[in-house]
């Protein structure tokens, strides 16, 4: 890898995928065994609100670094 890297931002483009990516979302990227268990978005969603809905009320998550 270099040190630095120039772009020239003038031949930049819009980014096509941005319309696609409606109001607050993100994306998260799953470890492959963690992936291998659900099928689609919606199903790791609604194993996550279950979850948030069994915390206790005002509990913070921290996320493990690294």
């Amino acid at each position: 890898m270099r040190q630095e890297y120039r772009f020239d931002y003038r031949k930049a483009r819009p980014n096509r995928f941005a319309p696609l990516m409606r109001g607050r979302k993100i994306a998260v990227v799953l470890d492959p065994d963690v992936a291998s268990v659900f099928r689609s978005s919606e199903s790791v969603n609604a194993l996550l609100r279950s979850l948030i809905s069994a915390l206790p009320r005002g509990a913070k998550v921290q996320a493990k670094s690294g």
